[in-house]
């Protein structure tokens, strides 16, 4: 939007683009990302009983009697409490960068590579300091 002047013609129509454009992006991505994360997490757990049933030929009873002795419920929750900061973060730095995009195809694919580096660094560095806070308090 920024390459076609969208945006500064919502600006000339007295509306505000941040309020218009960003803020329900940022809004959408936190909503969803705990949900993608609660259905990545089923994934990942139906296809780990998949692959324990038919190559290691562990029945599901046996598999679900295993993974409740292996893994806590505070672990999903954990990852469930997480997913909107990190949304928050990926939200954030890309709507900043998308601001930064001149008029051409080659500034958005720079804008867009910056982007996803500073996404994929400041996710990582949130979830250090979320792994210090959660084993402060003892989760």
């Amino acid at each position: 939007m920024k390459m076609r002047e969208e945006f500064d013609a919502l600006s000339t129509m007295g509306l505000d683009p941040i309020e218009l454009l960003m803020l329900p992006r940022i809004i959408a991505l936190a909503c969803a990302l705990p949900i993608l994360s609660f259905i990545g997490s089923m994934a990942a757990l139906y296809g780990g009983g998949l692959i324990a049933w038919f190559c290691g030929g562990m029945g599901p009873a046996i598999f679900i009697a295993r993974l409740h002795e292996a893994v806590s419920v505070t672990h999903f929750e954990v990852g469930i409490i997480k997913a909107p900061f990190m949304a928050l973060v990926i939200g954030i730095v890309a709507c900043s960068e998308g601001l930064r995009v001149k008029g051409s195809a080659e500034s958005l694919g720079k804008q867009t590579n910056t982007s996803v580096v500073q996404s994929i660094f400041l996710v990582i560095v949130l979830d250090g300091l979320f792994a210090v806070f959660f084993a402060s308090i003892g989760m």
